[in-house]
């Protein structure tokens, strides 16, 4: 069973801070990120294991730069979910480096 995991917190260069938290401490995978609000709120999608994507939040949300927004896990998400996630995914036409 696999999870998505969401992370919504102030500004950018925070984002990115607990982005590379949870990359480096979780076996997660980044789906999409969304900005809001001009920049002030960016969210996050990530997806793995059950175990890995709460492993992968608990650390996002811990000694952060600003405060975290909203942040939750969905073991086995609903395929109506997963079609909004996709959506953003493609939106965001996320690249590899």
């Amino acid at each position: 069973m696999y999870a998505v995991g969401f992370l919504e917190i102030q500004g950018l260069t925070a984002a990115i801070e607990a982005l590379d938290r949870m990359l480096k401490t979780s076996d997660v995978e980044l789906v999409t990120w969304e900005k809001k609000l001009g920049g002030r709120l960016v969210t996050m999608i990530i997806k793995g294991s059950v175990s890995a994507v709460q492993e992968a939040i608990d650390h996002g949300t811990r000694d952060t730069l600003y405060p975290v927004a909203a942040h939750g896990v969905i073991a086995n998400p609903h395929e109506e979910t997963i079609k909004m996630i996709e959506k953003s995914a493609q939106k965001q036409q996320i690249e590899k480096w």
